[in-house]
């Protein structure tokens, strides 16, 4: 029995092995969510800081210009039952206002542009194909024939989509309207 064959190795070193394995396996869990809380701290702050900054004041700007041209339209059309440029100019600037997305006038996130570029692998499809934006655009496109297929026939054809100077513009058209009507209005 003092032959070291008779020995099984294993028993002496299988709590080691099973301790290093025990530890091994926590350390890794613990790094993965240390990462995954880390990412979905920093998305929190990115998102809250997007919101604030720029969701909010682009929303904004472009509710209050529909609802003041909707308003001055409005009125203008209960005022008189003949069409007066007045009313024209106020049912085209809603009309252009109707087609502007957010996406056509929020700033480009060149940050999270780069950062998904650093992060993709070979395999992944490439910026811009996931299935979530193409179903975003395929969406964005049934709106667009949609618009085309309710515009009034006196509509000028659509000469692509609608820019920041697009919406300065039409921002411009309302104060010049509400000045010619004698209207105080901030939109």
């Amino acid at each position: 029995m003092d032959s070291p064959w008779e020995q099984d190795p294993q028993a002496d070193f299988a709590p080691e092995a099973d301790w290093a394995k025990l530890s091994n396996e926590f350390t890794n869990s613990g790094y993965r969510e240390g990462i995954i809380a880390g990412k979905e701290s920093a998305l929190q702050e990115g998102f809250d800081a997007g919101f604030a900054h720029v969701g909010v004041p682009i929303g904004r700007d472009l509710g209050s210009m529909r609802g003041v041209t909707s308003a001055i339209a409005s009125f203008l059309s209960s005022k008189s039952q003949e069409e007066s440029t007045a009313l024209t100019m106020a049912r085209d600037i809603s009309s252009s206002l109707a087609g502007v997305r957010f996406s056509d006038v929020a700033p480009v996130d060149h940050e999270a542009e780069q950062h998904a570029r650093e992060h993709l692998d070979a395999s992944d499809d490439p910026i811009g194909q996931s299935e979530e934006l193409l179903q975003k655009k395929e969406m964005e496109g049934l709106e667009d024939m949609l618009q085309r297929l309710t515009a009034c026939a006196t509509s000028r054809p659509s000469q692509g989509r609608p820019t920041r100077e697009d919406v300065v513009r039409l921002k411009e058209g309302i104060l010049a309207l509400s000045g010619q009507l004698g209207l105080d209005i901030i939109p």
